[in-house]
């Protein structure tokens, strides 16, 4: 039985093409011309005003001047780039294999991010290691990352969507541990979040000449375990019937792959979806040439493809840019876009035929009697109100109960009252902006029939980020409901563009996240973009910003949400019965005469503006919108009647716990609310995806 999760959606014979002449070995000759042709031109461009004429003069006596540019920026830059391409394409054709998915790659399975983190922690601690030990840091924390991910998706083959799912939100958390890093350590960790999107700048030599041996054996490993990898897309049955170890193997590629990510990552950073874009650029070529696609030339032709993805890049952000913000800004914003493209284009052309989701309310039992509904509205509302009087009492002072009821009666002194008159609008904030994100991840759940979706994985809240960004870096000063308006604006256009991209005659769950898992890597990449453009050394505040903080929040900066919330509850009350039906599948709201199209427009228009008006009170915050409402379920079954309620006062204890933490453990200095939020839903949604597999494999 075929475990592929990809089926294409309109197969047939690839069309005649020039190239099936040159047979496998002439078109792998062209590629190695061709990636010799960019490297060339990637060697002319700088800042310096060494042109093409003077390299080309170096070998007849050249000046000393362009010897010195070539030796001591150039070459380290391209060979920097050589690696790197080479690593991560050859990496994510091994790991395509070991998932048999076409959307496995580094970053889709948070292996870059797992490297990353290790490499920020060393940088945060002050640490200052040798090439080799930094390397085998980035390997045990790429290593650990993807070993979780392909765990919880069980090696990614219960589908293309979990695996997305499983590998965005551990990258999530995986970069707010990182982000967390750099907030607190900022000094220590200067120019890492550029860094963080891959550089080629290298100050020598060391690094590439101590990973590139290790590039080069991970690389005929590889090319070695070709034929058995071959035997293994045939199915795991008909490989062990082949003599194919397929637990080992699989085990020693997931190995050689992470062991490839590591290296490119200690060489130049995370460089974002090279190793998903060359594979595919390879795939695209005619199968009608002998042996091109079997692994022993897939994979070298991958790492070839990648350098090119890097290079190319590279030149592109010189051309466009100019030369000295090709510097600063990082290649990797420019691979990410491109891998972002790639996977759209998958997306679209491709059809899950993973196994059917059994809708929300069978997976969470039965629902339960009016009186244990009364009576967990009532406990969560209980703690909502102790999470409130722990909010104004916590932070970098702590009060007393009596200080706060003698605010309130307006006899407290002056500087009791400038404490609290700061706090209340804080406390306020996160309950409000936990609210809207819960009630719009109940929304956007059910609307995908997927209890792992949330408005970050449709792309809604990092286009939201961009607009603040962008207003935040072009008018500091703006005022509330300009910046209100500017997360609007992106989280719509975000949102037109994603639902735009997933219609192909209707609307597919599966599609809308993952388009929505690559519009959202778009949109971060455009973020770090506009930051390096404009102040690449004061990043702390866009970090703080793009982590989700409550700090400075003022009364005025409440209203969006609120009347976001005014606006959409009803609404969403109003469609609870629809919002039921359409979580269960497709024909069944169909029968019983539900709208669907416009059903589902209205509940991800409120996704959308509640999303973006949380995202202007208090920057980006993740997992509220995928812990509550599934938390909400369990609790109270999956008529969402019950849902958004429960939902609604869950998101916002968890925001509200989560600034409170974020101010005090710490205290003077603050980890900001998302920070702790990515931490406290991590392990919920490592559960959630373990349950599933242990419920799938019962």
């Amino acid at each position: 039985m075929s475990t592929d999760v990809l089926t294409p959606a309109s197969p047939g014979a690839p069309p005649a093409t020039p190239l099936r002449r040159l047979g496998t070995a002439g078109v792998f000759l062209l590629a190695l011309a061709a990636t010799v042709l960019v490297a060339a031109v990637h060697v002319t461009q700088g800042t310096s005003s060494v042109g093409a004429f003077d390299l080309l003069a170096l070998p007849f006596g050249g000046s000393d001047e362009a010897a010195r540019v070539l030796l001591a920026s150039r070459l380290p830059r391209l060979l920097a780039g050589v690696c790197v391409g080479v690593a991560l394409g050859a990496a994510g054709a091994l790991l395509q294999a070991v998932a048999r998915n076409a959307m496995a790659s580094p970053d889709t399975l948070a292996v870059s991010a797992g490297a990353y983190l290790a490499a920020a922690a060393a940088a945060a601690f002050g640490l200052t290691l040798p090439v080799a030990l930094s390397g085998g840091l980035a390997l045990l924390g790429g290593l650990a990352a993807a070993a979780l991910v392909l765990a919880l998706s069980a090696g990614g083959r219960t589908g293309t969507t979990r695996l997305i799912l499983a590998g965005s939100a551990t990258a999530l958390a995986l970069s707010s541990l990182t982000n967390l890093f750099m907030i607190l350590f900022e000094q220590e960790t200067t120019g890492l979040f550029a860094w963080g999107s891959g550089s080629l700048v290298q100050s020598d030599l060391n690094a590439v000449t101590q990973m590139g041996p290790v590039i080069a054996v991970a690389l005929a490993a590889a090319v070695l375990a070709g034929p058995r990898l071959d035997i293994l897309g045939l199915g795991d049955d008909t490989a062990t019937v082949l003599g194919v170890k397929v637990r080992r193997l699989r085990l020693w590629l997931t190995l050689l792959a992470v062991l490839l990510s590591a290296a490119a990552v200690t060489v130049a950073g995370p460089i974002g979806f090279v190793g998903l874009c060359a594979p595919v650029i390879v795939r695209l070529l005619p199968r009608s040439i002998p042996g091109l696609h079997r692994h022993r030339v897939l994979v070298p032709m991958s790492g070839l493809a990648g350098v090119l993805v890097v290079l190319g890049s590279d030149i592109a952000l010189r051309a466009l840019l100019g030369a000295q913000a090709g510097v600063e800004v990082p290649p990797g914003v420019v691979t990410t876009v491109l891998g972002a493209a790639v996977m759209i284009w998958l997306a679209r052309r491709y059809r899950d035929a993973g196994p059917t989701r059994r809708p929300p309310a069978v997976r969470t039992g039965a629902t339960r009697s009016r009186a244990a509904f009364t009576a967990v509205v009532a406990v969560c509302a209980a703690l909502l109100a102790g999470a409130l009087v722990l909010g104004m009492l916590g932070g970098d002072r702590w009060l007393l109960t009596g200080d706060v009821v003698n605010w309130l009666q307006g006899r407290s002194g002056r500087a009791l009252t400038f404490v609290l008159d700061q706090r209340w609008p804080r406390v306020m904030a996160a309950v409000l902006a936990g609210t809207a994100l819960a009630v719009a991840g109940a929304a956007v759940q059910a609307v995908c029939r997927n209890p792992l979706a949330e408005p970050g994985m449709l792309g809604v809240t990092a286009g939201a980020g961009v607009g603040a960004i962008s207003l935040l870096t072009l008018a500091p000063l703006a005022g509330i409901w300009t910046m209100s308006a500017a997360a609007g604006a992106g989280a719509l256009v975000t949102f037109a563009v994603v639902y735009g991209l997933s219609w192909r005659g209707g609307l597919s769950s599966d599609r809308l996240v993952l388009i929505g898992v690559a519009v959202q890597a778009a949109c971060t990449a455009g973020t770090v973009l506009i930051i390096v453009l404009s102040d690449p050394w004061n990043t702390a505040k866009a970090l703080t910003w793009l982590s989700g903080s409550t700090y400075g929040r003022v009364p005025e900066q409440l209203v969006p949400v609120a009347l976001a919330l005014v606006v959409t509850v009803p609404l969403l009350a109003w469609l609870r019965r629809d919002l039921d039906l359409l979580s269960l599948d497709e024909d069944t709201p169909r029968i019983l005469g539900v709208p669907l199209e416009p059903v589902r427009l209205a509940a991800l228009g409120c996704a959308v503006l509640l999303a973006a008006a949380a995202v202007s009170a208090v920057g980006v915050v993740g997992f509220v919108g995928l812990v509550a409402p599934h938390a909400a379920r369990a609790l109270v079954g999956a008529h969402h009647v019950r849902v958004l309620p429960v939902a609604a006062l869950l998101g916002a204890l968890l925001v509200s716990l989560a600034d409170t933490l974020g101010r005090t453990v710490i205290a003077p200095a603050q980890v900001p609310a998302g920070l702790v939020t990515a931490l406290i839903g991590t392990p919920y949604f490592v559960y959630l995806l373990w349950r599933a597999r242990a419920q799938r494999d019962a």
